[in-house]
């Protein structure tokens, strides 16, 4: 494909898509309906192909690969550590794959790739001094075993009855309705957790970690310190509370866990035919690791509008962030 006819490279190779971010109608006013639906059910939209892929991913492994609720009933070695394996595989499975494609076998070279660079091979700034490695290391030894200690730690308040618990039998409606609010509730709670860690004492202890990642790839969607990752898994606390079932908290994880790669990708689209691409929607993610303070959220919920940190690639996006620099830095002085 010719990227050419979606975007342009800057002098120093960087690329930008020609079509400027924005939100979908959900929170449009006034309402518009038919935008609403076709955005919902079109693709690509907010349910194709990304959410899907995820939900079907997370039905088939509570059905397939994932102990009965009586097991779950007492903490046992034998299917807690069943439990971690099949998650580690599957991340592993999951990164991997996309990064071998991308980075390793580089199926389409920098085609569609917004920063031209590719991932770190000899930085002291990284663990082995390896980007990938270091994204690695900090997604497999912290990422998933938290992500894990939530999810055991859910079904066995499940199994044994301590939280309400849903049936599609019961009422079908809301079981769908739910799986469709789940991503976004897990903007919403996403935006305020990572807020949270751009408050300078956690950035400078927790969150600059992660930011090390200014040229992110797949393995950088969950290289987080530990105690961000215990913020970031902790949306699932919601099935708690709210009337569910365990694969809406299954869900819930797998797309915390599993979905935090689309943002991560560093390619706008994935090239799968002469003609035919995969859009990735990473562009506000790279926006957010290349300039730190804009696109916190990036989905569905236009929250940096609301809150003065968006950022749609455009020139005056550029300059509106600049000039909110320039003033902050001014009452710093001013402070000073």
């Amino acid at each position: 494909m010719d990227e050419a006819k979606y975007g342009t490279r800057d002098r120093r190779g960087h690329w930008t898509p020609l079509d400027r971010l924005d939100y979908g109608p959900l929170f449009s006013w006034p309402t518009k309906p038919l935008a609403i639906l076709k955005w919902m059910f079109g693709y690509p939209g907010y349910i194709l192909p990304w959410n899907l892929l995820i939900a079907l991913i997370a039905i088939a492994v509570w059905f397939l690969a994932t102990p009965s609720l009586e097991t779950m009933k007492t903490f046992e070695v034998g299917w807690v550590a069943f439990i971690l394996a099949r998650n580690l595989a599957m991340t592993f499975v999951f990164y991997g794959s996309i990064h071998f494609l991308l980075y390793i076998r580089r199926s389409q070279g920098t085609t569609f790739k917004y920063n031209p660079k590719w991932l770190d091979n000899d930085n002291p700034t990284f663990l082995f001094k390896s980007q990938t490695l270091d994204n690695m290391f900090w997604t497999l030894a912290s990422g998933v075993p938290i992500w894990t200690g939530y999810e055991v730690l859910t079904m066995w308040v499940f199994a044994n009855g301590y939280i309400p618990f849903l049936t599609f039998a019961a009422n079908p409606v809301w079981f769908v309705v739910l799986m469709l609010i789940i991503p976004l509730f897990r903007e919403f709670h996403f935006y305020l957790v990572h807020r949270l860690i751009h408050w300078p004492p956690l950035y400078r202890t927790v969150h600059h970690l992660h930011h090390r990642n200014v040229n992110a790839g797949p393995w950088s969607s969950i290289s987080m310190h530990p105690v961000e990752h215990l913020l970031y898994f902790s949306g699932v606390l919601i099935h708690w509370i709210v009337l569910s079932h365990p694969i809406h908290a299954m869900f819930h994880l797998f797309h915390a866990g599993l979905a935090a790669v689309i943002g991560h990708f560093g390619f706008e689209k994935i090239v799968v035919g002469e003609d035919e691409a995969v859009d990735t929607h990473a562009f506000a993610h790279y926006l957010h690791h290349k300039y730190f303070e804009v696109n916190y959220a990036d989905g569905s919920i236009p929250l940096d509008r609301w809150f003065g940190t968006f950022h749609d690639g455009s020139k005056e996006a550029e300059d509106a962030m600049n000039k909110r620099f320039m003033e902050r830095a001014a009452r710093a002085r001013k402070a000073g």
